[in-house]
C-alpha cells in the first residue's frame, strides 16, 4: 500500500486519499475567447507522463485538505509534498 505524507496529519495509507489529477494546471484568463477545441484542450487533456509528474490530492478521510505530490509514476515514489499556498517547482 501506498503511505502519503499529508503535510498536516501525517504519513497516512492511500485508501484516506483522493487523486485530484494534474497539478499547476491554470484556468485561461478569459473562457468566453476560446474555441471548442481550446476549451476541450483545457478541460480534459493532460500530461500522463511516464516519471515524475506533479499531481494533487485530497485528504478526504482526514483533515479534507488539498496538497501537492511530485510522484514518479512508475515506481509510485513521492519525492515531495507541498501545500499548495507555498510556490514550489
Amino acid at each position: 500500500m501506498l503511505l502519503i505524507k499529508c503535510p498536516w496529519c501525517g504519513a497516512r495509507a492511500e485508501t484516506e486519499f483522493s487523486y485530484g489529477g494534474e497539478a499547476d494546471i491554470k484556468r485561461p484568463e478569459a473562457p468566453d475567447k476560446l474555441s471548442d477545441k481550446e476549451w476541450a484542450d483545457y478541460l480534459f487533456m493532460r500530461k500522463n507522463p511516464r516519471g515524475t509528474h506533479r499531481e494533487l490530492w485530497n485528504h478526504s478521510q482526514g483533515c479534507r485538505r488539498w496538497f501537492g505530490a511530485e510522484r514518479n509514476t512508475v515506481t509510485y515514489q513521492i519525492a515531495d509534498i507541498f501545500t499548495l499556498s507555498e510556490d514550489s517547482g
